[in-house]
C-alpha cells in the first residue's frame, strides 16, 4: 500500500489511544516495541511493528527512528502566550520577600502586562509572540491552548483574539483560543469589582460572540474562562460571568484554588466546564466533585514553582477520586515564563508524585480532553493527526527523569518535518 510517511524503528513507539485516562488508568501509554506509525494525508492510519510495517507499505517518504522514543506531540492545555514587556523586576521583588498578590495589589503583576499589552499594536504582539511559539515547538508542543486577559477592555480583548488567530495562521503549532477578560480587575474599576463584572456580562462577551461569527465563522466559539480568586472575581461574580457565557453558547473554563479555595472547582464541575486550572488548595469534597465529573483538572506545576512555593496540585488524590488530570505550562510573563512541557513533566513527577508514565499521559490524550480536542489529537491512534515526536531517547522514562535539556529530536506536524535537531 502507498503511504505519505512510514515511521519505523521506534525502541518504543508510545500510541497512548486510551481516551481520557481517568483515575487510576493514567499512564496507559500503548507502547509497542520496535514499532512503526504509517501516516497519509496528515492522519494516522495504522501502527504496529517495524518488521510488519516495512514489507506492508511502500512509503513516499520513509522515517528510520533509529531506536528512540516516537509518542505524541505535547498539547498544552493553558497558557497565556500573548503578551507585551516582560515582569523580571517582580521575579527580584518576589525574591526580597514580597508576595504574588501583594504585587498585584501595588499595580503590578497582571496590570502591568495590561497596560503594555494596551499600547501594543497587533504586529508587535505577533512579533514579540512568535519566538515563544518556536521554543514551544522546538521543545514538542504540537497544540496550545492561548488565552486573552491582558486587555480587560472589549477592545484589546478583541485585538488578543486577533493575534491568536493571525499567529495560528503564521506558525506550526495549532492554537485553541480562550477568552478571559475576567483576568483581574482593571484600574479604572479598582474597587468596582461588580461594574466590571457587569461590563464583562454585558458587554464584552457579546461583543465578542459577534466579533467571532463574523471574523471567523468556520470555527468553534473561543472558551471563556475566569479567575476565581481572592482579589480578582468571588463565586458569585465568577458564577455570573460563566453563566452568562454559557447562555451565548461558549464553552467554559475556570482558574481555581490557586491560592484561596472560593469554591471555584464545585462551580466548574456543575456546569460542566471543559476544565478546572491550578487547583493547589482545592479540599477534598470538591475533588471528590471534580472526580465524578468530565471536567478535567489541570495542573501547572511551573507556576508554585516559579513562586518558590512548597503547594502543588493534590494530584494523587484527584486519582484516587477518579478524576481526569493533565499537564500545562501557565507559560505568562509573571509567573511562569516557561515555554517546555518536558519541564512540566519533570516537575510533576517530583512535586506530584506521578510517574513519568503518568505526566506524558497528562501532557497529551488529557491535556487534549482539557480543551476538547481529544477526538482529533492527543494520540496516535487512527485517523487523528500526525503530530509526533522522536525524542534522543531510548526509553520513555527519560521524560521527567532528565531535566534543563530538551530531549525532543525531531516534531512531525500533519505528518510534515516542521523541527529537527540532529
Amino acid at each position: 500500500m502507498e503511504i505519505d510517511l512510514l515511521i519505523h524503528s521506534a525502541n518504543q513507539l508510545l500510541t497512548l489511544t486510551e481516551t481520557p485516562q481517568r483515575g487510576h488508568t493514567l499512564g496507559e501509554l500503548g507502547l509497542i516495541s520496535n514499532g512503526a506509525l504509517a501516516v497519509n494525508l496528515g492522519r494516522i492510519i495504522a501502527s504496529g511493528k517495524s518488521e510488519d510495517f516495512l514489507s506492508r507499505y511502500h512509503p513516499k517518504t520513509s522515517f528510520d527512528a533509529g531506536g528512540k522514543v516516537v509518542l505524541p506531540g505535547f498539547v498544552d492545555p493553558h497558557t497565556h502566550l500573548v503578551w507585551a514587556g516582560d515582569r523580571a523586576l517582580e521575579f527580584e521583588q518576589r525574591l526580597a520577600g514580597k508576595s504574588y498578590m501583594e504585587i498585584m495589589a501595588s499595580g503590578g503583576g497582571i496590570i502591568s502586562t495590561v497596560n503594555k499589552t494596551r499600547a501594543a499594536s497587533v504586529e508587535q504582539l505577533i512579533s514579540e509572540t512568535l519566538p515563544r511559539l518556536d521554543q514551544m515547538l522546538t521543545h514538542g508542543t504540537t497544540t496550545a491552548e492561548v488565552k486573552t486577559g491582558y486587555g480587560l477592555n472589549t477592545e484589546t480583548e478583541i485585538k488578543l483574539l486577533e493575534t491568536i488567530l493571525q499567529l495560528d495562521e503564521l506558525h506550526p503549532v495549532d492554537l485553541v483560543p480562550t477568552f478571559l477578560g475576567a483576568h483581574a480587575v482593571p484600574p479604572e474599576y479598582k474597587g468596582q469589582t461588580d461594574r466590571y463584572t457587569d461590563l464583562v456580562c454585558n458587554e464584552m462577551l457579546p461583543a465578542v460572540k459577534r466579533w467571532w461569527l463574523q471574523r471567523s465563522p468556520q470555527r468553534t466559539l473561543p472558551f471563556v474562562d475566569v479567575f476565581c480568586e481572592e482579589g480578582a472575581f468571588d463565586l458569585a461574580q465568577s458564577r455570573r460571568i460563566l453563566e452568562t457565557a454559557q447562555d451565548l453558547g461558549f464553552p467554559l473554563k475556570i482558574h481555581a484554588d490557586e491560592f484561596k479555595n472560593l469554591g471555584g472547582t464545585a462551580l466548574a464541575a456543575t456546569l460542566n466546564a471543559a476544565s478546572a486550572d491550578h487547583l493547589v488548595v482545592t479540599p477534598e469534597e470538591e475533588i471528590l466533585r471534580l472526580g465524578a465529573s468530565d471536567t478535567v483538572a489541570v495542573s501547572l506545576p511551573n507556576t508554585p514553582f516559579g513562586l518558590a512555593s512548597p503547594a502543588y496540585t493534590p494530584a494523587k488524590q484527584i486519582l484516587e477520586a477518579g478524576g481526569i488530570l493533565a499537564l500545562a505550562t501557565d507559560l505568562n510573563p509573571g509567573t511562569a515564563w516557561g515555554e517546555s512541557m518536558q519541564f512540566a513533566l519533570a516537575l510533576a513527577c517530583r512535586y506530584l508524585r506521578l510517574t513519568p508514565a503518568e505526566a506524558i499521559a497528562a501532557a497529551t490524550i488529557n491535556a487534549a480532553a482539557a480543551i476538547r480536542i481529544e477526538q482529533d489529537t492527543g494520540s496516535l491512534a487512527n485517523g487523528k493527526k500526525a503530530d509526533i515526536l522522536v525524542l534522543n531517547a531510548p526509553d520513555y522514562r527519560h521524560l521527567g527523569y532528565r531535566f534543563g535539556v530538551n530531549l525532543v529530536e525531531t516534531v512531525f506536524k500533519y505528518g510534515q518535518i516542521v523541527s529537527a535537531f540532529h
